[in-house]
């Protein structure tokens, strides 16, 4: 494989993979949850909920130690030190920014409640008391492919002996005007969310470890090829994670394996699924 672009050099386990999208008129929209703390924008709430639901799937966490055990509210669920966790996205949360910059123009009263969710640490913050996660958290920007990014970074953080999980994550919001300028700075014509209101969103997340853990499905880099196929994306989109989610529920359901394109030029990656895995994460998702 000749890229420059960061890529796992290791396989990866998908433990669990979970999407969820607000706003879009799309038949699979939730209502947002309700976060204390947080206003207004919808970035925070998918946050949360896409990692709520990947922990209610694997309430262990996915390491083989914890089957046959009670099962652990979802309060409990995040895997404490063990577990670490990456947030990806282009611009972040840009319908709290720019709100308070409205507000600020036209000479209202600051909202500290704006200021605090302004950074994407802030909800970081929040599922870390929630689920008592307590590992490495880290919030990404970035051009390229987030997918690409997001396994690069769990590959590596797996490296340490004293994590067991990582948990990473994209948020996508809908067309405000702070993205509409960042877009047409990037000369883009168009975003998956562009047209729909600013508090439209969408977010994916993926609960990762070491093959071996429990884990129905098994991703690794393609090493024979760049992706020649695949749909332009653009800047730093998300699109890769909810197609690897995809792959993930029906690879874990049907079994078999997949190549995943996730745009031209961009790295591509081989999901295979892990029969005995299945067997097992089966088993207890009936007990």
């Amino acid at each position: 494989m000749t890229t420059d672009k960061p890529v796992p050099r290791s396989p990866l386990g998908i433990l669990a993979s979970a999407t969820a999208t607000h706003g879009t008129g799309g038949p699979d929209d939730i209502a947002l949850p309700r976060l204390p703390g947080f206003v207004e924008s919808a970035f925070s709430p998918l946050a949360y909920e896409v990692v709520r639901q990947c922990l209610a799937e694997r309430p262990d966490g996915g390491t083989s130690r914890s089957w046959g055990s009670p099962r652990a509210s979802e309060a409990e669920s995040g895997g404490g030190s063990r577990t670490a966790v990456a947030l990806a996205g282009l611009m972040g949360d840009t319908t709290t920014a720019d709100l308070a910059s409205r507000r600020m123009v036209a000479g209202r009263v600051h909202n500290p409640l704006l200021f605090m969710q302004a950074t994407p640490n802030s909800v970081l913050g929040h599922m870390s008391r929630e689920f008592r996660i307590t590992g490495q958290m880290f919030s990404l920007s970035t051009l390229d492919d987030s997918l690409t990014e997001l396994l690069a970074m769990a590959d590596l953080l797996l490296e340490d002996p004293e994590l067991d999980r990582v948990l990473v994550l994209g948020v996508e919001l809908g067309g405000g005007e702070r993205a509409a300028a960042v877009y047409r700075e990037l000369a883009v014509d168009s975003h998956p969310l562009a047209g729909l209101p600013a508090n439209a969103g969408r977010a994916a997340a993926l609960l990762l470890a070491r093959p071996g853990a429990g884990a129905p499905v098994t991703v690794r880099a393609d090493r024979t090829n760049d992706s020649d196929t695949g749909t332009a994306a653009c800047p730093g989109s998300i699109q890769g994670l909810f197609d690897l989610a995809s792959a993930h529920r029906r690879l874990s359901r049907d079994g078999g394996s997949h190549r995943l394109a996730t745009q031209p030029q961009a790295p591509a990656f081989i999901l295979t699924a892990d029969s005995e895995a299945r067997k097992e994460t089966e088993t207890h998702a009936h007990q």
